[in-house]
């Protein structure tokens, strides 16, 4: 049976995923990326060998993220753009926006009926709209990060966080914390926050249901409860929102063999 890798090294994690042609996912890895991306992906190549107890060599592959040049063993790279795309198609056909929001970026994308995208909008490389900023303000109000997000959906009256900036909100919330705020509601308008930067980046390429989010974020509850609201939408989370890139370059992967047969 042919199969496909896919290898997605991200800022923050670094994925892979081992696909068969039936669409079936062998094996996966996720890790974190560390100060070496390179030592990262070998790292997640021999987890998924030894997961499936398969030799990967002549097995396609195929690279995307942020530091895909890293992955010596890909014969191609692919943009994340197409990759979560296709990989989200790949889970549900249906899904026509997705939003992505990692560690240092963020993405809308309009999917189209054959999964490929149709329009996206990135984030400006503010870190607002990601998951730093999110990580800046738990180490401010001194929770974890998997905290944050059960703590802002204790709120009741959200503090009003102005600032489009890391570096002021910071200042904001060290204002709020001053001013005997309570830690739940500056959690909560640290999301609310960073929410009003995705929906409008969500907007301006078009909310059209269903609405699919991915990326390390899509774990955080206040997140997906803030930016269903701000959208007015439900929002649809895949099993595993962390690995779509990774899956979608195990697609193309299996894609290109079968082109090339």
């Amino acid at each position: 049976m042919d199969m496909g890798v896919g290898i997605d090294v991200g800022s923050t994690t670094t994925k892979g995923v081992l696909l068969d042609s039936s669409g079936n996912i062998v094996a996966k890895s996720l890790m974190l990326t560390g100060a070496s991306a390179a030592q990262a992906v070998e790292k997640i190549i021999q987890n998924i060998s030894s997961s499936a107890n398969i030799n990967l060599n002549g097995v396609p592959m195929i690279s995307t993220g942020y530091g895909r040049a890293r992955v010596e063993q890909a014969e191609k790279s692919v943009t994340e753009i197409t990759c979560h795309s296709v990989g989200v198609h790949h889970i549900n056909p249906a899904i026509r926006l997705l939003i992505d929001v990692g560690g240092q970026d963020a993405k809308a994308i309009r999917i189209g009926s054959s999964g490929k995208p149709e329009d996206f909008e990135l984030n400006d490389k503010c870190s607002a709209g990601t998951g730093r900023f999110l990580e800046v303000m738990a180490r401010v109000l001194d929770v974890s990060l998997n905290e944050l997000g059960p703590l802002a959906l204790q709120s009741k009256k959200p503090c009003s966080i102005s600032s489009t900036c890391t570096v002021f909100a910071e200042s904001e919330v060290i204002g709020h914390i001053g001013a005997g705020e309570s830690a739940a509601d500056i959690a909560a308008g640290v999301h609310v926050s960073m929410v009003s930067k995705i929906a409008a980046l969500s907007k301006r390429v078009g909310v059209r249901e269903p609405v699919c989010v991915t990326g390390g974020v899509a774990l955080n509850p206040a997140f997906r409860h803030y930016l269903s609201i701000q959208l007015g939408v439900e929002l649809w989370i895949p099993e595993e929102p962390q690995l779509t890139g990774a899956l979608g370059a195990a697609v193309l992967a299996i894609q290109e063999r079968g082109d090339r047969s």
